[in-house]
């Protein structure tokens, strides 16, 4: 560990166990179709139940199955009954597009004109949610939709700027929206005690609104503690953990940023542990209650800026929790190895994502091996442990377009969706679905 001067590290005491990550019914039925119907899998954990079994990645592998044109944005693609969605922006208008996910077909699209008052304003950034033959959306300016699944027809429709008065961070609405039973959540930042707001799926009634915080763009997690289910959210000043069914506010920890708003990555729960990260704050671990929802800060560990530090300063990936360990990208796309108890760094490595400012790769696990996909278009394989990162192989599916402002050459930002022994990724042009040769596991 770096001396104190460049590495903070503030501890307190810690809370004991607590239960484990929530698979609500309706994710367990999507890991027996394989799909991927939200951000970050069927049960938002980041991980490919059913892809396939391979201990190497090489092109021979990939065969490229369809690809079609879209427009520009950060939403990534979600896949459920056969049909892929996902949202792009062109000409001033914020796009729904659904295709069949067997050949890329567009079955329908819909579309919202709005004009973009965010940094970064080439399109949407959260996935699109699909349960129950409904799709649910989120744009970058707070319009929320609710959406017949099949066919595209708007089932209700919210404008959170104009009723709830929300405060659109500076790179827009971000936060993904989560399903708990018939209540949709959504991190609105809206004024009144309603930075986060639930609504009845069905109807778009607001069911409950808690918190006066700012708005950030970290999802809202599930989990079960101390026999209950746990609703954290990660929000511009604070991390909170909610009744789900009536916004009732278990626990809160105040959240106060370094130098401006800028969690993306969600937090990661391996009970009693729950770890964030944020490009400017660096990485915080809390110990969750065993016997009653309470939380506690064990330690905020940064550096002397988020270039200078040993700490995990993610800028978009949500890093992974092992056996004790953390693994995730920081802030200028280093690949980091932090052991979770004292947020001191075990390794360090650049083989995953070229090094510049706010590089990024999206860390999925399958079994012991861990899928990334980088911001240059590459799938990659690979293993992490405490001694270092076994490279698998790594295969470019998509090349970045470049487009103002994205830095560099473009990037691919989006997150991909797995499914099956498919992967479906975009850039700001066109989507791709590519399958994997390999083994299986059983059904």
């Amino acid at each position: 560990m770096q001396p104190m001067a460049r590495f903070a590290c503030l501890f307190l005491s810690a809370a004991l166990l607590a239960g484990p990550l929530i698979l609500e019914p309706f994710c367990q039925a999507n890991l027996a179709t394989m799909d991927w119907p939200q951000w970050r899998g069927p049960d938002r954990s980041g991980t490919w139940y059913n892809g396939p079994e391979v201990d190497s990645l090489t092109p021979g592998m990939i065969h490229k199955i369809w690809e079609v044109p879209i427009g520009s944005g950060y939403s990534g693609p979600t896949v459920a009954d056969g049909r892929v969605y996902v949202m792009d922006y062109r000409n001033g208008k914020e796009r729904i597009l659904c295709m069949n996910a067997r050949d890329g077909k567009r079955l329908w699209d819909h579309v919202c004109p709005v004009a973009y008052n965010v940094g970064y304003p080439t399109g949407p950034r959260t996935s699109v949610l699909v349960r129950d033959g409904r799709a649910y959306t989120w744009g970058t300016m707070g319009h929320l939709h609710c959406l017949d699944a099949l066919t595209g027809v708007v089932v209700w429709s919210i404008n959170t700027m104009e009723h709830f008065q929300s405060r659109i961070p500076a790179w827009g609405m971000a936060s993904h929206p989560i399903l708990v039973d018939d209540l949709l959540v959504v991190q609105v930042g809206g004024a009144k005690g309603a930075c986060v707001v639930a609504f009845h799926s069905e109807s778009g009634e607001e069911a409950w609104r808690a918190l006066d915080d700012e708005a950030s763009y970290s999802a809202p997690v599930l989990i079960n503690q101390a026999g209950r289910r746990v609703l954290v959210c990660w929000t511009g000043e604070s991390i909170t953990g909610l009744n789900p069914g009536n916004g009732e506010i278990y626990w809160s920890v105040p959240f106060q940023p370094l130098q401006m708003i800028m969690n993306v990555a969600d937090p990661v729960y391996d009970p009693p542990y729950l770890f964030l990260t944020a490009f400017f704050d660096g990485s915080y671990l809390l110990a969750l209650g065993e016997d009653k929802p309470t939380a506690r800060l064990i330690y905020h560990c940064y550096g002397e800026s988020e270039r200078e530090t040993d700490a995990l300063h993610s800028t978009i990936s949500t890093p992974i929790l092992q056996n004790g360990y953390v693994y995730g990208i920081c802030s200028y796309g280093e690949t980091r190895c932090i052991e979770l108890l004292t947020g001191e760094r075990i390794w360090e490595n650049l083989t995953l994502v070229p090094r510049e400012r706010w590089a990024n790769v999206h860390l999925v696990k399958q079994g012991d091996r861990v899928w990334g996909f980088n911001e240059a278009g590459e799938l990659l394989l690979g293993l992490f442990c405490p001694e270092g990162y076994r490279d698998l192989g790594r295969v470019r599916i998509i090349d970045p377009i470049k487009i103002s402002p994205n830095p560099r050459n473009g990037v691919t930002w989006a997150h991909p969706a797995f499914s099956g022994n498919r992967v479906y990724v975009r850039n700001d042009s066109r989507i791709v679905c590519i399958e994997i040769t390999g083994q299986f596991p059983p059904p």
